[in-house]
C-alpha cells in the first residue's frame, strides 16, 4: 500500500479520494450555511449544535488532513509531470475533452487556497460574541469581501467541473455509456454548489443593509 501510494497513479487516486471526499464536505457545509436564510435564531442553533459536537475537532483534523492531501500531493504530482515533460506539447487545443476547467485547475485550487485561509480567519477564529450570525453578516456588507467570495466561489464552480468526472476517472470509472452521465452530473453539481455557496453573501449584502 506504501509503494502504491508512492507511485504516480497512486497519488492521483489520493487526490481523487480527497477531492471526493472534500465534496462530501462541501455538501454537508452548504445545507449548514443555508440557515443563514432561514434567521439568525436557525443559524446561531445550528452553529452551536455543531460547537458543541464531541466529535467536532475529530471532524476538523480529518478535514484538515484531506485538504492537505489534496493540496500537497496534487502540487506535487503537476511537479513530476513536469518534470517527465519539460516542453509543453505543441497544440494546446481541446482534444479529448479538455475544458476550461481541466485547463485552470492549478489557478482555481491556488485561489481557493488563499480563500480557505482568509475565510478560516474571519469566521473560525473571528469575534462571534454577538453569535455567529452576526459575525457572518457584518463580514457579508463588506462589498469588496463579497465580491472575493464570488470569485472564489466562480473559481470552485471550474475546480469541481473537471475534477468530479476527473475522479471518477482516475478510479477507473469510466465507460462510454455512463461516462457522459458523469460529466453532467460533475457539472451539475458543481453549479449547484457554487451557486449556492455564491447566493449567501449576495442575499446578505443585498438584504441586510450592505448597498
Amino acid at each position: 500500500m506504501i509503494e502504491f501510494a508512492r507511485s504516480s497513479i497512486g497519488k492521483k487516486v489520493l487526490v481523487a479520494l480527497a477531492g471526493l471526499f472534500l465534496c462530501l464536505f462541501l455538501v454537508t457545509h452548504l445545507a449548514g450555511n443555508l440557515f443563514l436564510l432561514v434567521g439568525e435564531n436557525a443559524f446561531n442553533h445550528y452553529a452551536e449544535a455543531l460547537e458543541k459536537n464531541p466529535l467536532l475537532i475529530v471532524a476538523e483534523f480529518g478535514l484538515a488532513a484531506l485538504f492537505l492531501i489534496h493540496i500537497l500531493v496534487s502540487l506535487q504530482v503537476k511537479y513530476e509531470d513536469r518534470r517527465a515533460r519539460p516542453i509543453g506539447y505543441l497544440q494546446q487545443k481541446s482534444k479529448g475533452g479538455s475544458s476550461w476547467g481541466s485547463r485552470t485547475m492549478i489557478f482555481s485550487g491556488l485561489l481557493l487556497l488563499v480563500f480557505l485561509v482568509v475565510h478560516i480567519k474571519t469566521f473560525k477564529f473571528g469575534d462571534a460574541g454577538e453569535g455567529l450570525f452576526r459575525l457572518v453578516v457584518t463580514a457579508f456588507q463588506n462589498k469588496f469581501y463579497v465580491a472575493f467570495y464570488v470569485l472564489a466561489m466562480s473559481a470552485l464552480g471550474l475546480h469541481l467541473s473537471h475534477g468530479f468526472q476527473s475522479a471518477f476517472q482516475t478510479l477507473g470509472v469510466e465507460h462510454p455509456g455512463y461516462t457522459p452521465w458523469i460529466k453532467k452530473a460533475g457539472c451539475f453539481f458543481s453549479a449547484l454548489i457554487a451557486g449556492g455557496f455564491a447566493l449567501l453573501p449576495l442575499w446578505a449584502y443585498f438584504n441586510l443593509g450592505g448597498h
